[in-house]
C-alpha cells in the first residue's frame, strides 16, 4: 500500500490546523482489547486467532469464523440453511431486529456436518453476532434437526454456544426450546454416541440451562462467563458483593461444572483427541 495513502489531502486538513502534517490511519487497521486497553494490529490479532497478544483475552468469533477454526478446509456442508427466524408472536419492534441482526448472520446458530481431523462430525456454532446467539424457536428446531441427524447416522457432535438466552420476543416458545433441545441430546445420548460441547463467553441463561450444559464432555474458552442469570442478577437479588471471577469459565472448572479450559489455539487438537479417544472415525 502506497505510504502517502494514510495522508489526508490538504483541502480535508485546513479546516483542522491541529491535524496538519499527521498521519491518517484507518480504524480498521486496530483492534483495542476490551480487557486491557492494548491496541492492536488487526493483522496480528488475525494471525492470533483473535486472541489478544498481551492479555490472552479471547475475542468473540462469527460462526463463520469458528467454522474455519474447527472444521477441516472445504470440508463443512451447511443444514437447514433456509430456516430463519419470523415475528411469530408480532412482537413490536421485532421485525426491524431481525432485519438488522441478519446484515450480519442467517440465523443465530448454523449446523451442518465437516470433518474435523478428517473424522465426520456434526458441528452447531452458535453466532455472536445474530442477536448475541439468543435463543428462538428457529435456534431449537435447528439444533434439535442437527442432533437427529447425529443421531440417524450414528456420528459425534459438537456445539459450540454462545448466547444471552431464550429470546424475549418469542415468549413461551423460545422457552419451549430447552426441553425440545434436551429431548433430542438424550436420543443421541442414549444412542451411545459422543456429545462434546465448547462453552465460549457468554453463554447464559436458557441455553446453559439446557443443552449448553448436557455435554459428555464439555469444555470452555478461557474466561468465558457461564451462568444462568448475570452476576449483576445476582449482586442486585443477593444484596452481596460477588468473588472477582465468579461465573468465569475457571470459576465453574473449580466447582466441577465443566471439564477442561482450553486455550483457543489448542481447542480443535483437542476435539480431536477426543474424539480419536471414544472411537470416533473407526480409532480407539
Amino acid at each position: 500500500m502506497d505510504l502517502f495513502s494514510f495522508v489526508k489531502p490538504k483541502n480535508e486538513l485546513e479546516s483542522s490546523p491541529d491535524k496538519v502534517n499527521k498521519p491518517f490511519i484507518p480504524e480498521e487497521m486496530w483492534v483495542k482489547c476490551p480487557k486491557c486497553n492494548a491496541l492492536l494490529l488487526t493483522t496480528d490479532m488475525e494471525e492470533n486467532l483473535h486472541v489478544c497478544t498481551h492479555c490472552d483475552h479471547h475475542f468473540r468469533l462469527s460462526a463463520k469464523q469458528r467454522l474455519e477454526l474447527l472444521a477441516d478446509r472445504s470440508s463443512f456442508v451447511e443444514h437447514d440453511a433456509d430456516l430463519t427466524s419470523s415475528n411469530i408472536l408480532d412482537f413490536p419492534g421485532y421485525d426491524k431486529k431481525l432485519e438488522k441482526a441478519r446484515q450480519n448472520a442467517n440465523e443465530s446458530v448454523t449446523c451442518g456436518e465437516c470433518t474435523m481431523g478428517g473424522i465426520k462430525t456434526v458441528i452447531c456454532v452458535m453466532d455472536p453476532d445474530f442477536m448475541m446467539g439468543s435463543m428462538g424457536t428457529v435456534t431449537g428446531e435447528k439444533i434439535t434437526r442437527a442432533f437427529e441427524y447425529a443421531t440417524a447416522h450414528a456420528l459425534p457432535i459438537v456445539v459450540c454456544t454462545v448466547s444471552g438466552g431464550a429470546r424475549m420476543q418469542e415468549g413461551i416458545l423460545s422457552l419451549m426450546q430447552m426441553a425440545k433441545t434436551s429431548g433430542a441430546v438424550k436420543r443421541h445420548s442414549d444412542a451411545g454416541l459422543l456429545y462434546i460441547t465448547i462453552l465460549t463467553d457468554p453463554t447464559t441463561g436458557g441455553v446453559t440451562a439446557s443443552f449448553a450444559m448436557e455435554g459428555d464432555i464439555i469444555l470452555a474458552e478461557p474466561n468465558t462467563l457461564v451462568a444462568f442469570a448475570g452476576p449483576r442478577v445476582i449482586e442486585q437479588t443477593m444484596r452481596q458483593k460477588l468473588p472477582k471471577d465468579f461465573q468465569t469459565s475457571e470459576f465453574v472448572l473449580q466447582k466441577g461444572f465443566i471439564d477442561a479450559v482450553v486455550p483457543r489455539s489448542a481447542l480443535k487438537s483437542t476435539v480431536v483427541k477426543l474424539l480419536k479417544m471414544h472411537g470416533c472415525g473407526g480409532e480407539r
